[in-house]
């Protein structure tokens, strides 16, 4: 049978119970107890009436005996009916009306909790209640891809595991906020619509508000909202929300996706690996349960302190590129070297390389690198020309009190210093921006308004950010596996 056909049978099934005064959809369920709570807790369960509801998986009809497994979020259970030979209550369906009844459908049962003579836990119910009539059948199987992300309440029924790796994305965001508020910290809320954007290098996306008849971007970080805050007397404050970045979609990067930025005051890039190294451990701990992944081919254990390695002296000893005295044509031939053709041919991969800022192609080389590293551990001082908010050092003016950790050949976040010096600020900004109108649109804006912030006052303070791309890495998936609903070109 095709689609039609059986949405068309459904729609018959439909009317029969509408002409015998059943409610298809009503609005009320009487559920007091979770299917779980059943089977984990059958000793203390058994021969106790429990109202059970939840989606029919599968039906099995041996005469006057019917057996459903019936699922809700928390497990699965059997249904077992017999005949009954009192009438039928109004609203309601027994053995006999089985045929009404599709895999899919939402009903509630009312029955003693036992065991059936294979012992197999059951609920004995002679009539179940319809909450919901389907009128399109759940596959079998659901592997196509693109049909999975757009269909994704489909996909999360045929593969449950969708829908157990939200709930760990859940949980691990839950985690950070516990560890965050448990050591003093306040999250704040901040806009997603933004006059300037900045805080990150990323091509934001524009839309316009009808109310002002303004254009706005969509913010591609939380970073200078959050240390305004600073500048208004709060001291350890965070937000976990949405951010946008109008670039391409890989197994890494979702233009739209969850992130984290955390600002304290009155501490340093020292104090902040340790704070941070502490989190990470943290909410693997709480959301898998371990410290050991294996992940892109990597074997990580994150128990142990992780070493501290300088981002210069890596890219000296792998690839011989001085990030003081940068050489771009010898940095544009290393990546040459180490080009793997993917979605670029290689005459416009040159192209790119011509048209890419010197700092840019330093951090290109510095990817070649960061992806064959198990980690874990901490790259620190990235060089000034990358870092347009990081406090510079004290020991090497040159490069910033800065640090990524390395896990599995990814950056697991972003930390630093704050530059809090406003005139500093102002001529990186002014820097960026002259990057920017020289056609850099990832390249920073200069927003004035922070720079007045810094001119009031912000204290020294240590910044962080993640995103929850940590979460796919650790879950071994690509970002939009383990999103609830991908985006993707409209068909």
């Amino acid at each position: 049978m095709i689609l039609e056909d059986y949405r068309n049978e459904r729609l018959k099934k439909l009317e029969t119970l509408k002409e015998r005064g059943i409610d298809p959809y009503p609005s009320k369920s009487f559920r007091n107890t979770q299917i779980a709570d059943v089977v984990n807790h059958f000793d203390e369960k058994q021969g106790q009436e429990v109202v059970v509801a939840g989606r029919i998986v599968t039906i099995r009809s041996f005469g006057k005996l019917v057996f459903l497994k019936l699922r809700d979020a928390s497990g699965e259970v059997q249904i077992f009916m017999k005949a009954s030979t009192e009438p039928t209550p109004d609203g309601m369906l027994g053995a006999r009306d089985v045929k009404l009844l599709d895999t899919g459908d939402f009903v509630e049962a009312r029955g003693l909790v036992d065991k059936t003579q294979t012992g197999e836990i059951s609920v004995f119910s002679d009539f179940v209640r319809l909450l919901t009539k389907t009128l399109r059948p759940i596959p079998e199987v659901f592997t196509n891809k693109e049909e999975r992300y757009r269909r994704r309440y489909v996909d999360m029924n045929v593969n449950p595991e969708v829908r157990e790796r939200l709930v760990r994305r859940s949980r691990f965001w839950q985690a950070t906020r516990e560890y965050m508020n448990e050591h003093g910290y306040v999250e704040v809320n901040i806009p997603v619509l933004e006059h300037t954007t900045g805080g990150a290098d990323a091509t934001p996306f524009v839309t316009h508000m009808d109310a002002l008849d303004e254009d706005f971007y969509l913010r591609i970080s939380h970073e200078l909202p959050l240390k305004r805050l600073l500048g208004g007397g709060f001291e350890k404050v965070y937000d976990i929300g949405p951010r946008f970045r109008n670039e391409g979609i890989d197994d890494e990067h979702l233009p739209e996706h969850v992130a984290f930025e955390a600002y304290g005051a009155y501490e340093n890039y020292e104090d902040g690996m340790k704070f941070y190294e502490e989190m990470i451990k943290y909410v693997c701990k709480k959301t898998w349960g371990t410290l050991e992944f294996h992940v892109g081919g990597f074997d990580i254990n994150l128990d142990c302190e992780w070493p501290r390695i300088k981002y210069a002296d890596l890219l000296m000893d792998k690839f011989g590129v001085d990030v003081f005295n940068p050489d771009r044509e010898q940095i544009i031939q290393v990546l040459l070297d180490n080009w793997e053709a993917k979605d670029l041919k290689r005459e416009e991969f040159v192209k790119k390389l011509e048209n890419t800022t010197t700092p840019h192609l330093i951090d290109d080389v510095w990817k070649l690198i960061r992806k064959t590293s198990a980690g874990p551990y901490w790259v620190i001082e990235e060089p000034l020309s990358l870092s347009p908010l990081a406090k510079k050092s004290t020991d090497n003016p040159l490069v910033t009190e800065r640090f990524h950790p390395v896990i599995a050949g990814t950056e697991m976040g972003n930390g630093f210093s704050e530059l809090n010096d406003p005139l500093d600020q102002l001529t990186r900004f002014k820097e960026q921006q002259a990057a920017r109108d020289a056609g850099d649109t990832e390249a920073q804006m200069l927003d004035m308004d922070f720079v007045e912030m810094l001119e009031y006052g912000m204290p020294p303070a240590c910044g962080w950010g993640n995103s929850e791309r940590n979460f796919w890495l650790l879950e071994g998936v690509s970002g939009r596996e383990a999103v609830p609903f991908p985006l993707i070109k409209h068909s």
